[in-house]
């Protein structure tokens, strides 16, 4: 990367050349430290002076992603897009379009990284986010058939932690539909294959108690019975 900076700024002096090296370095050690918005920074400024640079790009739109400057993830992403032909940022770049509120963008994004056939944890991590921009619409019928559909729901033994995300955030589409029966199931899944793993234990916990199924010959005492009670809740945060 270092290389790729001196022959981009074919402008600056060889002593600026080494500065914009040197803020390059810096930028990368801050993001391995999650010291996002100081990497999203100084990779801004390389970027600015060797925009051709793909390294660069790509940290610089994580780096924004991450510390939740969408416009610039978006712009910088874009721009890697342009540079090659990889899609491991592409979810990032999907995410970010959502989170400004640009569904259009984001179904785009989605239709042109199926044709490209991703690795499995790029594509699970695009349909995470496909699915709730369908629900930050209100689908969530279709926010669950995305997902559901992908045999996101099924059952392993042992679960990379892709399946984990999918199942949590299954988990979460299922409870705002309210079908608190799988919601449950799945934030359980969860907890068991991974107790620390986000807040499924506090999730599986703010449901109550799983009830009892009646069994069929039993009847109610009361004449008239209660409608089905439902709880919605805000989308996860991608």
């Amino acid at each position: 990367m270092a290389t790729q900076i001196r022959k981009a700024a074919v402008t600056a002096t060889a002593r600026h050349r080494e500065t914009l090296v040197a803020t390059m370095e810096e930028a990368v050690v801050a993001y391995d430290r999650g010291r996002y918005s100081d990497a999203a920074r100084g990779a801004k400024l390389v970027a600015d002076e060797a925009p051709g640079v793909q390294a660069v790009r790509e940290l610089a739109g994580l780096a924004a992603y991450r510390s939740g400057r969408w416009r610039d993830a978006v712009r910088h992403l874009e721009a890697l897009s342009a540079l090659g032909d990889g899609t491991d940022h592409v979810p990032a770049l999907m995410d970010s379009y959502r989170a400004l509120g640009r569904r259009a963008r984001v179904s785009e994004q989605w239709s042109e990284l199926r044709r490209r056939s991703p690795g499995a944890d790029i594509l699970a991590e695009a349909r995470m986010v496909a699915a709730g921009t369908l629900a930050d619409g209100g689908d969530l019928t279709g926010a669950i058939a995305l997902l559901a559909g992908s045999g996101a729901a099924k059952a392993l033994r042992n679960p990379a932690d892709r399946h984990l995300r999918q199942w949590y955030a299954l988990g979460d589409l299922y409870e705002r539909a309210g079908d608190m029966p799988r919601a449950r199931e799945l934030f359980g899944r969860v907890a068991r294959a991974d107790p620390e793993a986000y807040d499924a234990s506090e999730r599986l916990e703010g449901l109550g108690p799983e009830r009892p199924r009646r069994s069929r010959r039993q009847r109610p005492v009361a004449k008239e019975r209660p409608g089905p009670v439902t709880r919605g809740r805000s989308g996860p945060e991608h």
